[in-house]
């Protein structure tokens, strides 16, 4: 008969993919609606001019126009992914020069999130994570903002670091000398 294996003590749970996140979708409205209109009138105009140069400067600004109003846009809301983990929150942005930043939960930090007009109608929100740090890290615009924050302030609860439980712990301790209606 054989035994069970015990995780040993001090051995983490494997990590655990929480959310994936990107900015809401609502970022590619408008880029979305000049696509349509420059490939409704570049197929309604082309073939129309007399001159074959017209015609191709039809085709070629329409093609600018596409590159420069609907994939440039697209790229841009592609190139910014957050994703949240059991232990820490992975932000990857860029698209040639790629940045990655992480965030381990059981260093602690403050969530706050903030919703203008726009974003509250929709249910999103720019989420603040003050990590005491100059600038805090903002994840813009996502979906289901108040979501996210309490997920993550449950995720922080949950790995709290031991060695700092017990030195919040004993910093919280009321000193030694305290009185206590008058006698020590």
């Amino acid at each position: 008969m054989s035994t069970p294996v015990r995780p040993q003590a001090g051995a983490q749970e494997p990590e655990h993919l929480v959310a994936s996140l990107r900015s809401h979708g609502r970022a590619m409205f408008w880029p979305s609606i000049i696509l349509i209109a420059t490939v409704g009138g570049a197929f309604f105009f082309y073939g129309r001019f007399t001159e074959t140069w017209q015609n191709v400067a039809v085709a070629a600004g329409a093609i600018l126009l596409i590159i420069l109003c609907w994939l440039l846009p697209l790229l841009g809301w592609l190139s910014r992914k957050y994703t949240i983990t059991t232990r820490r929150i992975i932000l990857r942005r860029g698209f040639f020069v790629r940045i990655r930043q992480e965030l381990l939960h059981s260093r602690g930090y403050d969530v706050t999130v903030r919703k203008n007009a726009l974003q509250a109608m929709f249910g999103s929100g720019d989420v603040r994570i003050n990590t005491g740090l100059e600038h805090p890290v903002v994840l813009k615009d996502v979906p289901g903002a108040n979501l996210v924050q309490s997920a993550l302030h449950d995720l922080m609860e949950k790995s709290i670091n031991p060695i700092a439980a017990r030195r919040q712990a004993s910093e919280s301790a009321p000193p030694d000398d305290t009185m206590i209606f008058g006698s020590r």
